[in-house]
């Protein structure tokens, strides 16, 4: 049902395209071993963020996430492809680190990396422990950006896991990948009590209500527009925002108004 209130939703279904501008900051790339996706290289990406408004893409790239090793040049080939568009977060991987190199090659590519991203789910090791600490310091440090798996009722990514790091860490930029799908309302308290905590909305749309909730809660100032692409649609997500029960401001908000604000120093 298209939103009859809303301009953006009017002019969408008009033309097949928002009049203002995204900002998505939850995807990966490249092929998956266990799925076959449609598209999933860079220029596969940039093609669907032309066609859907997208200004810039932050991701990590399938490879990334299972080879610590060799997977970030993946990351890094992409970004100098299109370096107006795309930007990558390092990823962490719990049971393999090396802070010293990481950081490192964080640090020294400001062209290529806007922060890291780790997936406590993923790696069965819980986001909290000390072993980070090295990372989160840097990342306090240069205010850089930090991508969450969140997930609620983990006992490695969840409400008590990111509580800590946002009391621990107050100036690093954190987004909360998935809002802590299952319990967003009890989480939707850190965005009220942490000027540094984001919600990103990828697995929200499953889940009719669960966005206007959201906002009623703790505003839209602090939501960010997300995908997982190529996961799912960017233009299942921006469906998914139109046709929520929010004003236009609030959309905009989400859809780059707050992403803006995160970014203003990269692109």
């Amino acid at each position: 049902m298209i939103n009859k209130n809303s301009r953006l939703a009017e002019e969408f279904w008009q033309t097949g395209r928002l009049p203002c501008y995204i900002r998505d900051f939850h995807a990966h790339m490249d092929e998956h071993p266990e799925i076959y996706f449609p598209f999933s290289s860079a220029e596969d990406m940039v093609a669907d963020m032309d066609k859907n408004n997208v200004r810039s893409l932050f991701f990590c790239g399938h490879f990334a996430l299972d080879d610590p090793l060799y997977g970030e040049k993946y990351n890094v080939e992409a970004v100098r492809k299109f370096p107006d568009r795309l930007r990558a977060y390092h990823i962490i991987h719990s049971r393999c680190l090396d802070p010293d190199k990481e950081i490192s090659e964080v640090d020294g590519s400001p062209d290529i990396y806007v922060g890291f991203k780790i997936l406590g789910d993923y790696n069965k090791f819980p986001i909290d422990d000390k072993i980070h600490f090295p990372y989160y310091d840097y990342l306090n440090q240069t205010k850089k950006m930090l991508l969450l798996h969140t997930w609620g009722g983990s006992p490695y990514n969840g409400f008590e896991q990111v509580y800590t790091i946002a009391k621990n860490f107050p100036e690093i930029r954190i987004i909360c990948g998935h809002s802590f799908f299952g319990s967003h309302r009890e989480a939707a308290e850190l965005l009220k009590g942490f000027e540094n905590v984001y919600f990103e909305l990828t697995a929200v749309p499953i889940v009719r209500g669960m966005l206007e909730e959201t906002v009623k809660s703790a505003g839209s100032e602090k939501i960010l527009f997300g995908t997982d692409l190529p996961w799912f649609s960017t233009v299942h997500g921006v469906g998914m925002v139109l046709g929520a029960d929010i004003t236009d401001d609030d959309r905009l908000n989400i859809f780059h108004r707050n992403g803006d604000r995160l970014v203003e120093s990269v692109f």
